[in-house]
């Protein structure tokens, strides 16, 4: 019997067919990323890919749909309960906290990549393991801070080149803001409670804002005549709003204003954003974040504010233009008697040495063969030592786009190889 991938799954090789199965766009897509994350002084934290269940259920909610349905829990041979990450910002913050990293110079700024885990029905583009890219800023509060994270997670987006995007933004409030607004909203979806679906139900007694998130069409339309929470903003909330639609504008960040947007964690707070393209029809979500400026508190650390975002790679990938890939080979050998072949991979060492990139047929094909495998490799260059060549001490370089050829001395060492190449 064979094996298969489990559900939810994919593969990434060479030649894959979707766009997120082609290791040359993941290596594009990690290569801009952390170039972007150089520019805006971002540093790289890596967290194991599972926690303690329960700092998932602290963190992101026990009413969220992540924690009551998605995630993947397990008791290890310790009896203890254990879950595969579902999203980044939890085990950020909590390493945060657990190594004091709040007592270095703050905000601390720190950037990540890695495999999350959400028990999920697959569908194109979103799968039960998926790679989020993702950046958290811990230990400020500044809402221009929200604008560079916004502005960041657009300019990524856009540098590996997704297309149609609009960044969706709305505050959440603080706390004299929620104290406010939850009860007139929780009281008008009382009124409405027969028209709700089973989830929004239950979440009237633990979290009323979350409704706002469903997707069923009944709850959309009650949704629709609810109170929205602009209108209950305290004066420092909507001061600090403003203060990121201003540095968006100026930044020339395409964004519009979603007050249906609360993101699906509980430890969001102020301001929360999602970026969607229109090239994803529906579905059209690429990333998305917000501020959670009780989050640290919660996990143990001091009294400090936090933002961040999550972008799957898959998604990126899916949303962006096609990208050919590109020829990757600097140099591809062709020998045509057994005896080159030794002399050949020595040469070949050597141009690595210089940083080229080389191959030469280990498969026994023909001359014809081997000039087919390094048109398919990609080859800018072949190398091709004949029996002539090896007893003359020189190779036959060949350029494989224009076919002019020349004959190159190796027979002291690959020095003039290596000034012809370069």
């Amino acid at each position: 019997m064979g094996y298969r991938r489990p559900r939810g799954t994919y593969d990434v090789y060479p030649g894959g067919r979707e766009p997120n199965e082609r290791p040359d766009l993941w290596q594009w897509v990690e290569e801009t990323a952390r170039s972007f994350f150089r520019r805006y002084n971002y540093r790289e934290v890596r967290v194991p890919v599972f926690e303690e269940t329960q700092l998932f259920v602290r963190g992101v909610g026990e009413a969220s749909d992540i924690v009551r349905k998605e995630m993947f829990v397990f008791e290890d041979q310790g009896g203890r309960s254990l879950a595969l990450r579902p999203e980044g910002t939890a085990g950020v913050v909590r390493a945060y906290v657990e190594h004091g990293l709040y007592k270095q110079a703050q905000p601390l700024k720190l950037w990540y990549a890695g495999p999350m885990f959400r028990h999920e029905r697959q569908q194109k583009g979103r799968y039960r393991q998926h790679t989020q890219i993702g950046v958290e800023v811990l230990g400020t509060s500044d809402p221009l801070v929200d604008v560079e994270v916004i502005d960041l997670l657009y300019r990524l987006h856009k540098a590996v080149g997704v297309r149609d995007e609009v960044v969706y933004i709305n505050t959440l409030g603080d706390f004299a803001t929620r104290e406010r607004y939850v009860p007139e909203l929780k009281a008008y979806l009382e009124k409405h409670r027969t028209d709700l679906d089973p989830d929004s139900v239950a979440r009237l007694a633990s979290n009323p804002l979350r409704v706002l998130d469903s997707k069923d069409p009944g709850t959309r339309a009650v949704l629709a005549e609810a109170p929205a929470i602009g209108e209950f903003l305290s004066d420092e909330a909507r001061s600090d709003f403003e203060a990121v639609k201003e540095g968006l504008e100026t930044l020339r960040v395409p964004y519009e204003v979603d007050e249906r947007i609360v993101r699906g964690l509980d430890y969001y707070t102020s301001t929360v954003f999602e970026a969607r393209s229109g090239a994803l029809g529906a579905q059209d979500s690429v990333g998305s974040g917000g501020r959670y400026n009780r989050l640290i508190e919660d996990l143990g650390g001091p009294d400090l504010g936090g933002i961040g975002f999550g972008s799957g790679v898959e998604r990126m990938l899916l949303a962006a233009a096609a990208r050919e890939e590109e020829r990757s080979l600097d140099v591809f050998f062709v020998t045509l008697v057994p005896e080159a072949r030794l002399p050949a991979l020595e040469l070949a060492n050597a141009l690595r040495e210089e940083g080229l990139s080389c191959d030469l047929d280990y498969a026994g094909r023909s001359a014809k063969g081997q000039f087919k495998q390094a048109d398919r490799a990609g080859a800018s260059y072949a190398v091709v030592m004949g029996e002539e060549e090896y007893r003359g001490g020189y190779c036959t370089l060949r350029d494989m786009s224009s076919g002019e050829e020349r004959r190159v001395t190796v027979s002291a060492g690959p020095g003039e190889l290596l000034r012809r190449l370069l």
